[in-house]
């Protein structure tokens, strides 16, 4: 994983014509809500255009970057935000200077990041050639068509390639930039900006896009109540038996209405906050690996090295070592 980086990271969102507002917004919203324990940022967030007011997709105002394409060249991560109707979705042309500036900054070494169709400037600049991208799966057809060369992946939220990080579309920029946060500073700073947000503090990567799922009624009687009483007993042995009894539900109408609120099934859904908790505890505490595994209802080191290598990637210790700070 990668290593934390300096006090104040310089991020850039680059907005170009028919910017999609919301994908705009979104990482200073999210990277200037992580801040250190005295309450200085990590990041210092800026936007940039090609000069001039940018107008937006959709929406009855315009918009004004701070900078011009300049400020690429000095970014410690530029982020490309969603477009909807620029050139690169309709047939591939982008303009020389915008591609010139984002190869120029990820050959010295910044970090690049989409937000749903900003990946098709990535794509047009050259920079997913060959490499596993995500965006919006309702452009999957016209991305395709467009840039075949991308190993385009459309089942995910968000696809992590180390120097070149792409999103799905709209709140999955969200979870890319949370997802930044967690790697640079860990989950104690990512959760605390999530909860300054107001968003779930961890959706993986890997998890599947909502494609054309029916949201269902929001209910008084749904399973949110028992989601909160399990997070209270990550210790304890909690059986799918136990939650449905606590929701007052049989386990098949318990089971159907938890998949449908979380898009998880029960059990998968509490192993991921068990993870998770580990996780945090593996970050902010010197506790060994056993008792770890016991605090996060793990049961077992074994039980956590496994789960944690096949959700995480790593090694317990291994990711232990990444949050040291000195």
């Amino acid at each position: 994983m990668r290593k934390n980086r300096a006090m104040t990271h310089a991020v850039t969102v680059l907005a170009l014509d028919a910017v999609v507002g919301f994908d705009l917004t979104v990482p200073p919203q999210v990277l200037g809500s992580a801040r250190a324990a005295d309450g200085t940022p990590f990041y210092e967030v800026t936007t940039a255009g090609m000069g001039g007011p940018v107008r937006p997709s959709r929406g009855g105002f315009t918009i004004t970057p701070d900078h011009g394409l300049e400020a690429l060249a000095t970014a410690d991560t530029v982020v490309v935000a969603g477009v909807n109707g620029n050139r690169t979705l309709i047939d591939g042309t982008l303009d020389p200077a915008v591609g010139e500036a984002l190869r120029a900054a990820h050959d010295r070494g910044a970090r690049i990041l989409s937000i749903c169709t900003g990946a098709s400037v990535l794509a047009a600049a050259g920079l997913l050639d060959d490499r596993p991208a995500a965006s919006h799966w309702g452009w999957a057809r016209r991305l395709r068509k467009l840039y075949p060369q991308v190993q385009w992946d459309f089942d995910v939220l968000f696809v992590d390639g180390g120097d070149i990080l792409t999103s799905a579309g709209v709140g999955a920029g969200i979870d890319l930039c949370l997802h930044v946060v967690r790697t640079d500073h860990g989950s104690a700073v990512a959760n605390t900006a999530a909860r300054r947000c107001v968003v779930p503090p961890f959706r993986d990567g890997g998890q599947a896009q909502y494609i054309e799922r029916p949201i269902p009624a929001a209910r008084a009687d749904g399973t949110s109540a028992t989601r909160a009483w399990a997070l209270d007993r990550l210790a304890e042995p909690v059986s799918l038996k136990e939650m449905a009894g606590h929701a007052n539900m049989s386990v098949r109408t318990f089971t159907r209405r938890f998949r449908d609120e979380t898009g998880l099934s029960p059990l998968k859904w509490l192993l991921r906050q068990r993870v998770d908790h580990a996780r945090l505890l593996l970050e902010s505490t010197d506790l060994g690996v056993d008792v770890v595994a016991r605090r996060a209802g793990l049961g077992s080191a074994t039980a956590l090295r496994q789960h944690f290598q096949q959700s995480v990637g790593v090694a317990p210790a291994a990711y232990r070592r990444t949050f040291r700070h000195g």
